[in-house]
């Protein structure tokens, strides 16, 4: 049997919803440090040397304190309170970085990951070159190290992504996107209902991507990915109709691009996704 070509699991996401960096801070902290949900920012922290304590103030699903020791990488993809507690004199060493995902909390990847991540860097192989590269530019002002800083953040964030994707468990990832990504059969479905969102995606044409019986698929891929089929291809053509309404698309063109056969399909949809119609959603962003 011939062996199927590899699957680009990410590029068909973070070409329709980017995830943009901005460095934030890089050196010394010392004593404490609020990170306020009211900013509107995502975080990632890499501590390089020192010790930290953060506490989580408003926490429900994550910790309310957690103490690192040992160089960490810690995500928080939304806005989300955090405060760092470091040694009041010798204070810890980090880089940090602001993060926004396009869509805001309406990104597929953002709301398919855990409201917080922290990784020994030495435990995300394929790291290394890149925060090497990072370090480097931080550590010295020279010419565009913001720009070239930033741009580095996202290859991290990219590397991340990549390592989340082959191992969900150990992230404490939920059943989601990222869970369906991992699965080889619902991949190949996940990533042709994302690089054609408007072809008619029957459950027996989804069924066929993943080589499998319709009955089979539908069944594997609730438990996987946490929903039906049809609600999922349904969420991914909202959540690409406000990306694109966003942008000023009209909706009877996006009607047509997402597999609606008309505006008033698609806004009946939104509506029962949302819970408003496009014309009153976009009124209220």
């Amino acid at each position: 049997m011939q062996t199927p070509p590899p699957l680009d699991r990410l590029s068909g996401l973070l070409e329709r919803f980017r995830v943009q960096a901005q460095l934030h801070h890089t050196g010394a902290l010392c004593g404490q440090t609020h990170f306020d949900a009211r900013e509107g920012y995502g975080y990632l922290h890499l501590l390089r040397r020192g010790q930290l304590e953060v506490s989580h103030p408003s926490a429900r699903d994550v910790p309310k304190s957690m103490r690192f020791d040992e160089p960490t990488l810690l995500l928080y993809p939304c806005p989300f309170t955090h405060h760092f507690h470091n040694p009041p004199v010798e204070g810890a060493d980090f880089t940090c970085a602001r993060l926004a995902f396009d869509g805001g909390a309406h990104n597929p990847l953002a709301r398919a990951l855990p409201a917080f991540i922290a990784l020994p860097l030495a435990q995300v192989p394929g790291l290394h070159s890149a925060l090497e590269l990072l370090f480097a530019e931080t550590d010295h002002i020279r010419c565009g190290q913001r720009l070239l800083a930033d741009r580095l953040f996202e290859v991290v964030v990219l590397k991340l992504l990549r390592w989340l994707l082959d191992h969900p468990q150990e992230a404490g990832i939920q059943p989601g996107l990222i869970t369906g990504l991992s699965d080889a059969r619902m991949a190949r479905a996940l990533v042709a209902m994302h690089e054609a969102p408007g072809e008619p995606w029957t459950l027996e044409r989804m069924a066929k991507c993943a080589g499998m019986s319709r009955t089979a698929f539908a069944n594997t891929f609730r438990e996987v990915v946490g929903q039906t089929p049809a609600d999922y291809l349904s969420s991914w053509r909202i959540a690409l109709a406000q990306s694109r309404l966003r942008e000023g698309r009209p909706i009877k063109m996006l009607a047509e691009e997402l597999g609606y056969a008309n505006a008033s399909a698609l806004s009946r949809a939104f509506a029962a996704k949302i819970g408003m119609s496009p014309r009153a959603w976009l009124a209220m962003i």
